[in-house]
């Protein structure tokens, strides 16, 4: 095994959760990520830090396929483009 594939099965293990133990008492990183968007929105709303106008979402779709949903606001429109 080559330095290239050492770093790649490295990331996969580190992506797969098996370089260190896992603690089945820790939330979901969607919960996690929730928890970040509503704390952001209750900064925006109290002006405390201003509206990201390119905030991106990255969730699965039905067929488990991972889908990015990028929001861009013009003239309060809301667009939506979705790439996968």
């Amino acid at each position: 095994m080559d330095g290239k594939q050492l770093r790649n099965s490295i990331l996969q293990w580190a992506i797969q959760g098996k370089l260190v133990p896992q603690d089945p008492n820790d939330e979901p990183a969607s919960v996690l990520l929730e928890r970040i968007r509503e704390e952001k929105a209750r900064l925006v709303k109290e002006k405390k830090i201003k509206r990201d106008k390119n905030e991106s979402i990255i969730y699965r779709g039905d067929d488990n396929s991972s889908l990015s949903s990028k929001a861009v606001v013009n003239n309060g429109s809301k667009q939506v483009m979705v790439d996968k």
